[in-house]
């Protein structure tokens, strides 16, 4: 490999770690002042101008850390509202930070080995992933504990009402009762009633928070309750049914496709460890498909066939009750 390209990927790795250590110890200083100011002004959405013209001063006096990557990167996703639903207590400059990080690591390891520099961009690639699949993991874990913990809180929020407790307390014994996740959710939105927020406004702040079909059918209820009257005892119970025989059909499916989850893991793991094994063994057997016209193009249309192979296979084992 040439050395100026030696030297010029050293010297973009370590120019990308600095900007991205910065990022973190600058988007760091403002978390807390930031949170803060959500709980307390952010989702009231009341006050006068002049109160008004006084948050939007803190605002920018906490923004002022942030870099320009991260509101790039928050203009195509809300990165944050991402890393809370997976309580990863990190900001958005820290997450990127670290994929930036990871991403450079993998590169200078591949450059300082050796290896053919095609392989620069596949491990800066997968290290770079490393921080997105944890914070996904940690999300899906998150979210299905709260899903699972929703018909038992349902339930004694239910028996609260039916024992003559108003539903901010039955909210409140939520908190209190029950584990995480679903205690912090419902404990912060009994401290948000506490601060004067509007109880429509806290609940759905929490379904936005928690992206749950479910969680939603409650927040509704309860809004069209307050409007319309009912009897709110009865309608969480029949929502807390719901949800459970849903989690039953879905243990059901879950049984059944277990199979064909298998199967697509097989599939779709064999090719690169055959290809890892092949190139162990003889590398210029492998390369042919890099030096080759052929051989690139057979290399893409697998690529593109193992793509679309999981798309199918995802869809196929994916039902949805």
């Amino acid at each position: 490999m040439s050395p100026l390209i030696i030297i010029a990927a050293v010297f973009i790795a370590v120019v990308t770690l600095v900007a991205a250590v910065g990022a973190m110890l600058a988007s760091n200083a403002a978390t807390h002042t930031e949170d803060r100011l959500d709980l307390l002004t952010g989702a009231s959405g009341a006050g006068n101008a002049k109160s008004k013209d006084a948050t939007s001063l803190m605002r920018g006096a906490t923004d002022e850390g942030k870099t320009g990557a991260v509101d790039f990167l928050n203009r195509f996703g809300d990165i944050q509202r991402f890393l809370s639903q997976a309580n990863v207590a990190i900001s958005a400059g820290q997450f990127l930070a670290a994929t930036i990080g990871l991403a450079s690591l993998g590169a200078l390891a591949i450059i300082f080995m050796g290896l053919p520099f095609f392989f620069v961009p596949l491990a800066a690639g997968a290290l770079g992933a490393i921080p997105f699949g944890f914070v996904l993991i940690a999300r899906k874990r998150r979210l299905g504990a709260f899903a699972r913990q929703l018909p038992d809180a349902l339930e004694l929020i239910s028996r609260a009402l039916r024992a003559g407790h108003s539903l901010a307390a039955g909210i409140n014994l939520v908190g209190d009762e029950m584990s995480q996740p679903i205690a912090g959710e419902f404990a912060r939105c009994y401290e948000e009633q506490n601060l004067g927020i509007p109880l429509e406004e806290t609940l759905e702040g929490m379904t936005e928070r928690v992206p749950n079909l479910d969680l939603r059918f409650f927040a509704t209820a309860v809004i069209l309750q307050r409007q319309t009257g009912g009897d709110l005892a009865e309608i969480l119970d029949k929502i807390g049914h719901l949800v459970r025989e849903r989690f039953q059909i879905y243990g059901q499916i879950q049984s059944l496709t277990g199979e064909g989850r298998l199967s697509g893991i097989v599939l779709l793991a064999l090719p690169p460890v055959l290809f890892v094994v092949m190139y162990r063994l003889n590398p210029d057997y492998v390369m042919v498909l890099f030096t080759d016209e052929i051989g690139k193009l057979m290399l893409a249309g697998a690529v593109f066939m193992q793509l679309a192979g999981a798309f199918v296979i995802k869809k196929i084992i994916n039902i949805k009750v």
